[in-house]
């Protein structure tokens, strides 16, 4: 039986080859005298930082998720560019967009650009964009909206204005509620 010389001794570092090349030169580089180049294992094996970083770049922004049985009371929310609510969350608001799960819940104020509203928002809401409410979700208060879609199945109850901007002492006369529903449930 041979024993090879890197069996007992000390061995040369092993070569880490990416999957998408061949292995047809048995995972090895040569040198043009012929002698084996060894590259570093990690040249082959990207950084774990650069896969988060991916998947956070699409949103260009912060993002706080409160996960399904959160509750978040009494807190003042703000330099966060999305809000995720999957559970429930008790605080003031001014951000770019707020995203309700079925399962979550809002109650207090927010400003926001955007807002997609599958679960419950109770409050004052003041959408500057665009406000979205999908077929089980549930919206009451003051709102204050650019653009509305209800789905079938949506609903929205209170005192709800046309116009996101802040009224100011002039304008306040002539702006006019576009909208007004009951819930009749």
């Amino acid at each position: 039986m041979a024993i090879t010389p890197g069996f007992f001794n000390k061995r040369d570092p092993e070569v880490a080859t990416p999957r998408h090349i061949p292995s047809t030169h048995n995972n090895a580089s040569y040198s043009p005298t012929g002698s084996p180049v060894t590259q570093p294992a990690t040249s082959a094996t990207p950084a774990p930082v650069s896969a988060s970083e991916a998947a956070t770049a699409p949103e260009g922004g912060s993002k706080l998720t409160v996960g399904p049985n959160i509750k978040l009371k009494g807190v003042e929310i703000t330099d966060c560019d999305t809000l995720v609510v999957e559970g429930l969350v008790e605080a003031t608001m001014d951000s770019r967009v707020i995203q309700i799960s079925e399962r979550g819940a809002f109650k207090g104020a927010a400003e926001i650009d955007i807002a997609e509203i599958h679960g419950q928002f109770d409050g004052n809401l003041t959408v500057r964009q665009k406000l979205t409410i999908f077929s089980t979700g549930k919206v009451s208060g003051k709102i204050r909206y650019g653009k509305v879609v209800i789905e079938e199945g949506g609903q929205l109850t209170g005192e709800i204005l046309f116009g996101a901007a802040t009224p100011s002492p002039k304008s306040s006369s002539q702006e006019k509620p576009v909208l007004s529903v009951a819930n009749g449930a």
